[in-house]
């Protein structure tokens, strides 16, 4: 385990791709298979280095990154798919409501069912939707992944941070021909993700990132979710 890529590492970051912000933002989407190609550790650490120009209250950077891959992403998939085969969660906080409700209930079931028809999943057949879902734990096949802690001590403010440096890396890895997936489905075994990594209990998981080369060919890759209009979401006050 190292915070930082060894010095004697020899691999070099992969030069940018020159895509416009628009077109990182427009073209983003969560990508549920992935290339095994390696992606240079020096790569990811540049990545990272410019996702921390992301803001955050009164400077204060609150992100903390694992970055797994080889034998440690290995471990770790391995533990957590054991783990939800056989529905032994240990979950750091509860990243949904008890009950879901209207509009969300709603997005939620439309992505799920567009998905299962894209790789041909009858959405009342349960046990392949079962394995779909443990694709997350692979990391959707990407030879890389990261994990998002955050001090305990800090407030749901933070958590706020935290979420404009993922965005913040989300883009940035598009500039480097690379794409991700954010995962929320880790949350559900933080404390296994933790106990594997020797992350200490002082840090909870608030989500993953798979990272990698997108398979162009693969059909969940096609999934191209809506979004609502500004009027449904924004208020405009003028006077």
């Amino acid at each position: 385990m190292s915070r930082t890529p060894p010095a004697e590492h020899h691999d070099e970051a992969v030069p940018p791709a020159g895509i416009t912000l628009a077109a990182a933002v427009s073209g983003r989407r969560s990508i549920r298979r992935f290339l095994p190609d390696p992606v240079p550790q020096r790569t990811l650490a540049e990545i990272l280095a410019r996702a921390a120009r992301a803001p955050s209250g009164t400077n204060t950077q609150p992100w903390l990154v694992h970055v797994v891959s080889g034998a440690a992403r290995d471990r770790v998939a391995a533990a957590v798919t054991e783990a939800a085969r056989n529905g032994i969660q240990s979950p750091d906080y509860d990243y949904h409501p008890m009950e879901w409700f209207e509009p969300y209930l709603g997005r939620r079931r439309k992505i799920g069912y567009d998905l299962y028809d894209l790789v041909g999943i009858d959405r009342r057949d349960h046990a392949a939707r079962k394995v779909q879902s443990l694709k997350n734990f692979s990391f959707f096949g990407a030879p890389a992944g990261l994990f998002l802690t955050i001090d305990r001590r800090l407030k749901p403010a933070s958590s706020i941070d935290i979420g404009m440096f993922a965005a913040t890396l989300m883009l940035t890895a598009r500039d480097f021909g690379l794409e991700t997936c954010p995962q929320a489905a880790w949350v559900w075994y933080g404390g296994l993700v933790r106990e594997t990594l020797g992350i200490g209990d002082d840090q909870m998981l608030l989500c993953g990132i798979s990272i990698g080369r997108p398979d162009r060919n693969a059909p969940e890759n096609r999934l191209a979710t809506e979004r609502a209009p500004v009027e449904q979401f924004a208020t405009f006050y003028d006077e």
